[in-house]
């Protein structure tokens, strides 16, 4: 495949590296955690620790690469959409667009 020239061809490329239904849940549960993380600490009125937010998921979906899909985190090669598409491809599980 070409190198993708558009959010929806790269988001088509990303799904390809998620086709593991438990990596997919590993990236749901880290997208939660991410959620709980910055609910939490906008609560208590603490700031600071939000710019960690975005690096909360990776744990949980970078095993899910290594352990079950056996390949390439997208985070590696182009991390701005495949940050978009980790929040994506939650919309299209929670809707159902995608099947666990």
């Amino acid at each position: 495949m070409s190198a993708p020239s558009n959010f929806k061809e790269y988001y088509q490329y990303y799904l390809t590296l998620h086709s593991n239904p438990i990596c997919k849940i590993l990236h749901v549960i880290g997208q939660l955690a991410t959620i709980a993380y910055v609910v939490f600490f906008i609560s208590r009125g603490e700031w600071v620790p939000l710019v960690l937010a975005p690096f909360i998921v990776y744990p949980f979906a970078w095993a899910g690469h290594f352990f079950y899909e056996d390949n390439t985190p997208a985070a590696w090669s182009n991390p701005i959409w495949a940050k978009l598409s980790d929040w994506r491809m939650l919309w299209d599980i929670i809707t159902r667009r995608i099947k666990l």
